[in-house]
């Protein structure tokens, strides 16, 4: 049996440490969320040398071990609690070629907690580039620790990397300098107090509000005797200990670390300056957004109208060669059109990921955060609400999450208010089905009438969500104060391996995780739709013949009129019916109405409910696009997905919250039903009055 061991994999953000993950863990990584919060946990298992296993955790990117974050509090809390099953047996530096001296800040402070501590050097293809050289020995022996010289692009120092984990035990746990000497008395004081507890784990329980493990209450309590000193008092001890800490490694890096400066060939100032221009770098933002939605339309249409053709046949093959019967029926008229109308969304959902990752990897995202802060903070928001904004696009919840960097409380409950107007991945599929029905393809100055459609709607969502922001900075009453900083970490090329990682992860994600959701309700629109109460269902033959008796019709138009006829006396056609007067006014029928009510459990619903129910009693070989396209205005006639319903739904779609996760998440992250109960009733109140404005002034 082979042995496992725990690796942290810990660093600040942007050194690079996905990467070494990604080349540690290749496709046997998964995320979730830590116990009992909800910050991304990444997983995966690393084979190593002679039969071992490596479990290797991703922890959350952080400067130091003082937090000034929930996301950060992961981190120490998991260093700090040895009765943890996560808890490492060796923690993994990740640091940046370039940002030596301030990554090393966090290393000298893991080597306080006696872990064994491997540093990763990483990036080290770009050392000739800026006109580095190290002295490993020499760094190796004063930081009492193993070395690892990383090129991730280069995928050069991995197999190196897995040989000094593998080898922990002969990585020194001792630390690299004695930072109590900023305050002898008071650690001697706290040494003594608890001979038999690590002197820094408790000087970071003092300081800072985090889960201690498994100790004694008596020993908590006396603890607390400790805290005496002030806030401020302890506020000066952490910024002496830093300063010792950065003296301690200047002096090492003096000797281990030589910068030709004149070698160093600066790209990256040049290419900020117009980035990040007041006028350019927006101008230039805003071209790569239609860029994206432009690419996204004209790359992924023959594989989604393969994929529209092939399910429609699929249906059509199981209705020919399976016997007939329920469930024949269940298969091709509820399972397969519902997971047809997810399915066919993936060549765009991927496309759409693939362009973010390559934004993410480039260093570009980062610029942007910083450009948008000058937005940003006349909202009440500061540009750290632009990551939870941006990563709102491929889902809410994750973004929801992505609040917990930021430090003020008020800028982080706004931002988790505004945030599901983010026009996020399951919004796409209703988007891009009612597009593809009402907008036509012409194109202006090489732009496509329905990319720029989309890139509207994206900006409207993002619209939405700053004006809402400015409202409630507003309204309400929270004092806090905040401080933004964000890191501009170099440009590069972004690696095949991560992006195609992250693309493949996230459209799994979305798949797996809506094909669940519309499964079962697939099946349950099946039977409401199948069956139906009283003589109108069970005699629906005899009446519509009865009916047509007069007529001159085909048998396959006397068919049709009884399966829709059927339809509307079945469980779903009363239900539909029932709630019809409330959105007749938005120029929707009783069937959008399923759709609308049943996308509640997830957005991407709306069209796999429709693809069901246009579906039962349907023996045609038709797209669910076609079938769209030729239902008609039962009252008006006509087209029922016409420019006025169209519009009227997207707008619908781009504010209502219709969305069960995502209120959950909010309700966890607020701790409060109060917020996300004001969040449903806002955005639906706001959702409807827009689309019946849009309807009736168009229709």
């Amino acid at each position: 049996m082979s042995k496992q061991i725990n690796v942290a994999l810990i660093g600040n953000p942007n050194t690079g440490k996905t990467s070494v993950f990604n080349a540690l863990t290749g496709l046997n990584q998964k995320v979730g969320n830590y116990p009992g919060i909800t910050v991304e946990k990444k997983e995966g298992i690393c084979k190593l040398p002679r039969g071992v296993k490596a479990h290797i955790i991703d922890l959350p990117g952080t400067y130091s071990l003082n937090a000034s974050s929930l996301d950060e509090n992961v981190v120490i809390e998991l260093l700090l609690n040895k009765n943890d099953k996560d808890f490492p047996d060796v923690a993994v530096v990740v640091s940046d070629v370039e940002n030596l001296k301030r990554n090393l800040l966090l290393f000298t402070q893991i080597k306080d907690l006696e872990i064994p501590t491997i540093l990763v050097i990483n990036m080290a293809d770009r050392m000739a580039y800026k006109g580095i050289s190290l002295d490993i020995p020499y760094l190796e022996k004063e930081l009492k620790t193993k070395i690892a010289l990383v090129s991730t692009r280069k995928k050069q120092g991995i197999d190196e990397l897995k040989q000094l984990i593998t080898n922990y035990k002969d990585v020194s746990a001792e630390p690299c300098l004695n930072a109590s000497e900023v305050d002898i008395d008071y650690f001697n004081r706290l040494r003594k107090a608890f001979p038999n507890q690590l002197l820094y784990k408790l000087w970071l329980v003092i300081t800072q509000d985090v889960n201690f493990g498994k100790i004694d209450r008596n020993e908590v309590e006396a603890l607390n005797d400790f805290k005496t000193k002030s806030k401020a008092d302890l506020k000066r001890l952490q910024q002496k200990e830093t300063i010792k800490r950065y003296q301690f490694i200047n002096n090492v890096l003096k000797v281990g670390q030589t910068i030709d400066s004149s070698q160093a060939k600066d790209l990256r100032t040049k290419l900020d300056r117009i980035l990040t221009h007041k006028v350019w770098g927006y101008l230039i933002f805003f071209f790569i957004l239609l860029t994206i939605f432009q690419a996204i339309y004209d790359w992924s249409s023959v594989p989604m109208d393969f994929i529209d053709s092939a399910f429609a046949s699929l249906s059509e093959w199981v209705k020919d060669k399976l016997p007939d019967g329920a469930f024949t029926n269940l298969l091709a008229e509820g399972i397969i059109p519902g997971l047809g109308g997810i399915v066919i969304f993936i060549p765009q959902i991927a496309f759409l990921f693939l362009f973010i990752s390559v934004l993410e990897e480039s260093g570009y995202m980062s610029r942007v955060v910083f450009l948008m802060d000058r937005v940003m903070r006349r909202f009440g928001l500061s540009g750290k609400s632009v990551v939870p904004l941006i990563s709102g696009t491929a889902c809410a919840i994750p973004a929801v999450m992505a609040t917990r960097n930021i430090e003020s409380w008020k800028e982080r409950l706004i931002t988790i208010l505004v945030t599901p107007f983010t026009t996020c991945s399951a919004r796409l599929p209703v988007y891009l089905i009612i597009i593809s029905l009402v907008i036509p393809e012409g194109r202006f100055l090489g732009l496509g009438y329905q990319a720029l459609t989309l890139m509207l709607l994206y900006l409207l969502g993002f619209g939405a969500a700053v004006g809402s922001a400015y409202i409630l900075n507003k309204i309400l009453k929270i004092r806090s104060k905040s401080f933004f900083v964000v890191e501009m970490p170099n440009y590069k090329l972004p690696l095949f391996k991560n992006v195609t990682l992250t693309v493949l992860e996230k459209t799994k994600s979305f798949v797996f995780g809506a094909g669940k959701i519309i499964l079962a309700i697939s099946i349950i629109l099946w039977f409401l739709a199948s069956y139906g109460p009283g003589d109108n269902f069970n005699k629906a033959e005899e009446l519509v013949t009865k009916a047509y008796a007069s007529q001159d019709i085909s048998e396959d138009e006397l068919q049709q009129h009884v399966a829709s006829f059927k339809l509307e006396h079945s469980f779903i056609g009363i239900t539909g019916r029932a709630i019809e007067p409330v959105i007749r006014p938005l120029g929707y029928d009783w069937k959008i109405g399923i759709a609308i009510v049943s996308s509640f459990a997830a957005r991407e619903v709306f069209v796999g409910t429709l693809a069901t129910i246009y579906s039962v009693g349907s023996d045609d070989e038709a797209t669910i696009k076609n079938r769209m396209a030729a239902e008609v205005n039962p009252i008006l006639g006509g087209p029922l997905f016409n420019f006025a319903s169209g519009i009227s739904l997207l707008l619908f779609y781009a504010f209502a919250m219709q969305c069960m996760s995502t209120l959950a998440i909010v309700k966890r992250e607020t701790n409060s039903w109060k917020w996300p109960s004001l969040q449903l009733v806002f955005m639906s109140g706001l959702a409807y009055v827009v689309a019946l404005i849009a309807y009736q002034f168009l229709k």
